[in-house]
């Protein structure tokens, strides 16, 4: 897999360059799948829109279920990874699974046009730089902390001398910076980085989806996530801008959250935190 020298963002570029790291991985992470027959007719308008190069490349970054996880067999899972497979197959096109460091990489790309999809939350910034499709599930958004800690409730974590960490360019780091008074926001550069960070002390808790709490403190001793949350992310297909209005894209996304695609993906990943009465 090879970079692409016209990204407009250092950013993306360093997204691309977690794609070369990983290349030797390629065939356990299922990074290039080939189109399986669909059900109806391939729609060749949707396709060319949607998959403009004739194969989807779907934007993925190593941690959450609702991106990318590896299961205790070893298989490859997720809601953008699985998602991005069925939008593939109906289209009648490869799916290539193009990994990043973090979230924010990946809509860089996609703003960029670098990759063709992933699965994140439809914010209101988000969506100022590339489209979504109708929202497919809702997750609640919670915090970790470590078994010995002090903080007992997600609303005591604003206060003087706690320092919380969110993932770099997240929208929780945008929210959180909002909300939160007397405590400290301390950007880590990736998922697993805020693990790191959380085991050593470095920061007091850590702040994102529940998904990726929960899936962080499985292999976290002493972690836990508290009750209750501070917020709702409500998960949809990105695309580059302008794509967005193919009436194909939302007829998709539709079907795969009523017919249970999208429910039995996020079962195969182990998503958890989720509040499907929320998700419209």
């Amino acid at each position: 897999m090879k970079s692409n020298p016209s990204l407009p963002t250092s950013a993306a570029r360093r997204g691309l360059s977690i794609v070369l790291l990983a290349a030797g991985l390629a065939a356990g992470l299922g990074a290039c799948a080939g189109p399986a027959p669909a059900s109806d007719p391939i729609d060749p308008q949707a396709r060319a829109v949607l998959a403009p190069s004739g194969t989807l490349r779907v934007g993925v970054y190593l941690g959450s279920p609702t991106s990318m996880v590896r299961t205790a067999s070893g298989e490859t899972r997720g809601l953008s990874v699985e998602i991005g497979q069925a939008l593939a197959r109906r289209l009648g096109v490869p799916a290539e699974t193009v990994v990043f460091e973090r979230v924010a990489l990946v809509v860089d790309a996609i703003a960029a046009g670098n990759v063709d999809m992933t699965i994140t939350n439809a914010s209101p910034a988000r969506a100022e730089v590339v489209d979504f499709s109708p929202p497919l599930l809702a997750l609640e958004l919670g915090v970790m902390v470590m078994s010995t800690s002090s903080i007992a409730s997600v609303d005591a974590i604003d206060r003087e001398g706690v320092r919380v960490g969110v993932t770099q360019g997240s929208t929780s780091q945008g929210a959180l910076a909002r909300r939160l008074v007397r405590a400290a926001i301390v950007p880590a550069a990736s998922p697993q980085a805020a693990q790191a960070m959380l085991r050593s002390g470095a920061i007091d808790a850590y702040a994102t989806n529940k998904a990726i709490l929960f899936e962080l403190g499985d292999g976290l001793p002493g972690a836990r996530v508290l009750d209750g949350r501070w917020g709702l992310e409500h998960l949809a297909i990105a695309v580059p801008k302008g794509r967005g209005r193919s009436p194909f894209l939302a007829a998709f996304a539709d079907a795969v959250r009523r017919d249970g695609e999208v429910e039995h993906a996020a079962q195969r990943a182990g998503l958890r935190g989720t509040a499907l009465a929320d998700a419209r």
